[in-house]
């Protein structure tokens, strides 16, 4: 073989490796009754996902980000009702949870890269790359919803949310839990770096 090949496929097999130290999943731990129960109820609110404001300016803003965030997302999601329904979805979930929709979208990009039928090679599932076993934990325990968009994105927003509550608000703890990997820098700063990317300003 030659230097070239062989220089060219330990290239491959770092970035190989690379990518597998950011792929991860949730680890099942013991819950208190009193958070699973309240993640249950937050899993299965049966509100549509549309954003209600009560001031017209927090209005205008939003459909500003809407508007430029379909943009940035169109490479990914080229279909653009799909896109709109993901990206409202994103909005309401995150703000429902009490997070930043750029961090969910950083998430979600760092996750799946926006494919909504990805799974893992240890069975985590949609957009938010969501473990079965929360199905049985918090829900009905039919896993095939989460391929479900609203359903996939609820559960990952809620389970980060309990996370971060978990760690005291410190969100590299947090994130590193959601993956699997709490202690290890490759995850929560892939998902930090790509939060910046989301990020809007106006």
């Amino acid at each position: 073989m030659s230097r070239a090949f062989l220089f060219r496929l330990a290239i491959i097999t770092a970035l190989c490796c690379s990518a597998d130290a950011i792929a991860g999943n949730q680890k099942e731990e013991a819950l208190a009754d009193s958070v699973r129960i309240a993640l249950s109820n937050a899993i299965t609110d049966a509100r549509p996902p549309k954003a209600k404001f009560d001031d017209i300016n927090e209005r205008i803003k939003y459909l500003y980000w809407l508007g430029e965030m379909s943009e940035r997302l169109k490479r990914k999601l080229p279909d653009v009702q799909v896109r709109l329904e993901f990206l409202e979805t994103v909005w309401y979930e995150a703000k429902r949870a009490g997070l930043d929709p750029a961090m969910v979208l950083g998430l979600v990009q760092v996750e799946s890269a926006f494919r909504k039928y990805a799974m893992s090679n240890v069975g985590a599932r949609g957009y938010m790359q969501v473990m079965p076993f929360w199905t049985r934990v918090i829900g009905d325990r039919d896993s095939k919803k989460l391929f479900h968009m609203q359903t996939n994105l609820r559960y990952g927003c809620s389970i980060l949310r309990m996370y971060i509550d978990m760690e005291q608000g410190n969100l590299y703890l947090a994130l590193g839990r959601y993956n699997g990997s709490r202690g290890r820098p490759d995850y929560p700063n892939a998902v930090l770096a790509a939060w910046k990317r989301w990020e809007y300003k106006r």
